[in-house]
């Protein structure tokens, strides 16, 4: 008998995918010098690109690997990239997406990205955008040009940009908005997963709950809640990485009309589901709240109000976030106290996101402050100012922004170092004087505007303590905070008697001081400036230094996305 041409190999003590061998064998250093003894045959290619790839274990080959390696392992690394480039001449779009994703996000802070400025890919990517018919494929080529149109932006005229501005195919931009907004709600849905603030409806178990009695209803919730410290934990990880989205939605914003117009107007995709905007506005909600948990969710805080600040700008779209054709539900986060009124109908879009700025104004506050933050949370509140007679509990607003003069009067010091800590108490005092001048103008009754006068009688001395802290007494353009102060002063005299024919009385009933505050108009002069109403466009430029690091956020975000791919 023949001896078998078989031979037996001993059994490993461990495992490892073939791939693993391959790359060991094709990163080993005696293939350094050599091209032609060490070329790979080519059933070893054929073998290589039809095994499931290992992105772990080829890291690790690499990360062995000095830089003085992997210069002298420049040949079969070049033999690599050659055989890769074969193989996705006929890889499927999605696949060749999610490499140059992988490229771009990889070498951003290279000269690499060169190549993709000069070759242009827009044309490519719409195509994609127009044929594909899921949304979830939309994605990730919508993210790699958001991250090549911020490439170098600032420093030379960005070829995408320029595209962006001309785009008008009104099929591919709608899919984009659709795919934004399908996004936007699946990032919303990850922080109600961690926390559900659904409002409850009134129901006997419910008030068992409030009482502590819940144990007698013998219900018990579908999952246990995470605790305070892991529900801390959980939301700074959010939003996800798919957030990198919301860059590619400012530039295509910021640069195109059309896209806002649909955004605005684009409806819902099924009658189950909810408009892009509403989801925008949703996500919006919710980083809004949190936005003071991490640097990244501040900074996709800043983008999101970058969006809402261009889309209030443009007069036609204004109107329609105000008219009642734009009313639609839209989930607003309540995950951290002070709640505001639950209203269970359809609102216009403009009293939502008066909702949402004042909840980032109420739970942002900190001794350093995201000054930039609040000049435009402030600023949409002055844009709003034009939505006449909108139906809105006022009185809320005016809550707030007293009580954010409270705070930057007490923590005066503090405030004052940071930057542009002047421009954002000017706009503050300018925003209620500016209410207290024009609000028969916008208000929808004259309760909102009395409302108005009565928190600013409760401040008491504040105003004059928030007047001294930061000097604005002395400055040009004082005028604003003189009127609210004369304001107070004008009516605390009324109250304590001092006005001939006035009664002194230390006890008043919230009644009687809204009596006196109407009779107190007859009297009142109010000396405000003519310009209060007046706000500055929004300008890319004076945000370069935010947008730089939102730029880079988006690109760690990127990555993940790659390797979680």
């Amino acid at each position: 008998m023949e001896p078998s041409p078989l031979t037996q190999v001993s059994r490993p003590d461990t495992f490892q995918p073939k791939i693993v061998k391959l790359y060991g064998a094709l990163f080993q250093l005696s293939n350094a010098d050599d091209e032609q003894d060490h070329e790979q045959s080519e059933g070893f290619w054929q073998e290589f690109f039809l095994l499931k790839p290992d992105p772990p274990s080829l890291r690790r080959v690499l990360h062995n690997l000095s830089p003085d390696q992997m210069l002298h392992l420049q040949i079969p690394a070049q033999q690599l990239f050659s055989r890769a480039i074969d193989r996705m001449q006929d890889a499927r779009a999605p696949k060749a997406i999610r490499v140059a994703l992988s490229i771009t996000s990889g070498a951003y802070s290279t000269g690499l990205i060169s190549y993709f400025t000069h070759r242009d890919l827009f044309p490519s990517l719409m195509k994609f955008v127009q044929d594909t018919e899921l949304s979830g494929e939309i994605s990730e080529p919508f993210i790699l040009l958001g991250l090549l149109t911020n490439y170098n932006k600032f420093e030379f005229q960005n070829p995408y940009r320029l595209r962006l501005d001309d785009f008008v195919n009104d099929v591919a931009i709608k899919k984009t908005v659709q795919c934004v907004g399908n996004t936007c709600r699946d990032l919303r849905d990850k922080y109600v997963a961690v926390q559900d603030d659904t409002p409850e409806a009134w129901s006997f178990g419910t008030a068992l709950n409030y009482v502590g009695l819940g144990a007698l209803t013998g219900s018990r919730p579908a999952s246990p809640a995470p605790s305070p410290e892991e529900a801390q934990s959980l939301f700074t990880t959010l939003p996800g990485p798919e957030a990198a989205i919301l860059l590619s939605a400012y530039d295509f914003a910021n640069a195109n009309k059309l896209f806002c117009f649909n955004l605005i107007n684009l409806p819902a995709a099924s009658k189950t589901d909810i408009t892009p905007f509403s989801a925008f506005l949703s996500l919006t909600s919710y980083l809004f709240q949190h936005a003071h948990r991490s640097a990244r969710t501040a900074l996709y805080s800043h983008v999101n109000l970058y969006i809402l600040q261009i889309v209030i700008e443009d007069p036609a779209l204004a109107k329609r976030i105000c008219s009642e054709e734009s009313k639609t539900p839209v989930r607003l986060c309540r995950q951290r106290q002070p709640f505001l009124p639950i209203v269970r109908t359809d609102r216009v879009l403009a009293a939502y996101i008066l909702d949402m700025v004042i909840d980032g104004i109420n739970h942002n506050l900190r001794r350093r402050l995201d000054t930039e933050y609040y000049m435009y949370a402030l600023d949409s509140n002055f844009r709003q100012t034009g939505a006449d007679f909108l139906t809105y509990h006022w009185s809320e607003l005016w809550r707030s922004l007293l009580s954010f003069i409270r705070f930057l009067a007490t923590y005066a010091n503090d405030i004052k170092s940071l930057r542009e800590s002047s421009r954002l108490i000017d706009d503050t005092v300018n925003l209620v004087a500016l209410s207290l001048s024009a609000g028969e103008s916008f208000l929808p009754d004259a309760a909102a505007y009395d409302d108005l006068f009565y928190k600013l009688v409760e401040t008491g001395d504040i105003l004059t303590k928030f007047r001294d802290a930061y000097d604005l007494s002395k400055q040009s353009d004082s005028s604003s905070i003189e009127t609210l102060v004369s304001v107070s002063k004008h009516y605390h005299a009324l109250l304590e008697g001092d006005e001939k024919g006035k009664v002194k009385s230390k006890n008043l009933s919230p009644r009687e001081v809204s009596k006196v505050i109407k009779q107190g108009y007859e009297t009142l002069s109010i000396q405000a400036r003519e310009d209060l109403d007046h706000w500055e466009r929004y300008r890319e430029a004076d945000h370069k230094v935010v947008l730089k690091k939102v730029s880079r956020a988006a690109v760690e975000d990127a990555k993940t996305l790659v390797l979680e791919k």
